[in-house]
């Protein structure tokens, strides 16, 4: 590699008008010093999103576009990047914003690493109080489940990487992103990175704006539909990083509590099979705490937006997961973006 390789940006996007045109502001004014991109694969959004791209690409050459018919992101991944031309490939997110010195921060990992994907923090912040919350949680342990581009303070190897900044050979090694998946394609692509024998690297001295989901409803497609393909994928590869079984057991502890409440009502249970009632009312006092002191409320509105949010990412994505594992993903889709009318 020269010492500033050019750079593709790929991005998809999908009912993305409130967010677009900063994402992509963000892109073009990187402080890099060659040639530069941004192929953005367009789904089908009933929103302003094609009308702002079409504009913005008309402003600005070094913008292409690709119709991604299907709407889902590794297709639209896959063919942005068939669009593209240049020999660094830079992931970006409509829903995210890089810092100015990104891509150079980057570029001079891949150099000094020998890695082949490199990712940063994915620092989440919201707009409105509910949104916040969500940005809360995803910036703590206690939401997401603490992997390490959530926020972890040692660089090194890594098993993932938020994102993603690739040599282009390495996409063309592994095949690229799997298109029959509709989630979890990130971890996905970059297990089999990792199982070709390459070095995928991670730093906590460049973090990437992400705005979450800003209602409880789009937040709780989203939790479901990524439990799912998680499930899905873990019941295939027959193994899973502990840090994703606690949301599962919860719901399981919560399921099994209810129908021995029930069963009790009934007269079918004697009294001791109440036992099982711990399980719930541990997990609602420990959300509690957490919602209070870890996630940073200061006052008893934001605690109670905390406790929500948590619950919902957590028993949304333990229901999908428990879903995903015994009965697969089959044509689930993730329908937080879409525009409901």
């Amino acid at each position: 590699m020269s010492d500033f390789p050019a750079v593709s940006y790929v991005m998809p996007v999908l009912n993305e008008e409130g967010y677009l045109a900063d994402a992509v502001a963000a892109v073009l004014s990187q402080a890099y010093p060659a040639a530069q991109e941004l192929v953005i694969a367009l789904g089908a959004s009933t929103d302003a999103t094609t009308e702002i791209a079409r504009r913005l690409a008309a402003s600005d050459n070094r913008i292409v576009l690709v119709d991604n018919p299907v709407n889902d992101i590794p297709v639209g991944l896959n063919l942005a990047i068939a669009a593209s031309r240049h020999p660094i490939v830079v992931r970006v997110d409509a829903h995210a914003e890089l810092p100015e010195n990104y891509t150079h921060t980057m570029v001079g990992l891949l150099q000094s690493t020998g890695a082949v994907n490199v990712g940063g923090v994915m620092h989440a912040e919201g707009r409105t109080p509910f949104q916040s919350a969500v940005a809360r949680a995803y910036n703590s342990p206690w939401g997401l489940g603490g992997g390490q581009y959530h926020g972890a303070k040692q660089a090194g190897p890594s098993d993932s990487a938020y994102l993603g900044v690739f040599r282009r050979e390495v996409l063309s090694e592994v095949g690229g992103y799997d298109e029959s998946l509709r989630r979890a394609e990130d971890w996905e692509l970059n297990s089999r990175i990792l199982a070709a024998g390459h070095l995928i690297w991670y730093t906590p001295d460049v973090a990437v704006t992400y705005w979450p989901r800003a209602t409880p409803a789009t937040l709780r497609r989203q939790m479901f539909a990524t439990g799912v393909w998680r499930g899905h994928l873990v019941a295939g590869q027959r193994r899973t990083p502990v840090k994703y079984l606690p949301p599962p057991l919860v719901v399981l502890a919560l399921g099994a509590s209810l129908v021995v409440a029930v069963a009790q009502f009934a007269g079918l249970l004697p009294r001791v099979a109440g036992v099982i009632h711990l399980a719930p009312l541990a997990y609602a006092g420990g959300l509690g705490v957490v919602s209070w002191r870890s996630l940073g409320a200061r006052t008893p509105r934001e605690w109670l937006l905390n406790v929500a949010v948590l619950g919902i990412m957590h028993l949304s994505w333990g229901a999908g997961f428990l879903r995903g594992l015994v009965a697969g993903a089959q044509t689930t889709v993730d329908t937080s973006r879409v525009t409901k009318k």
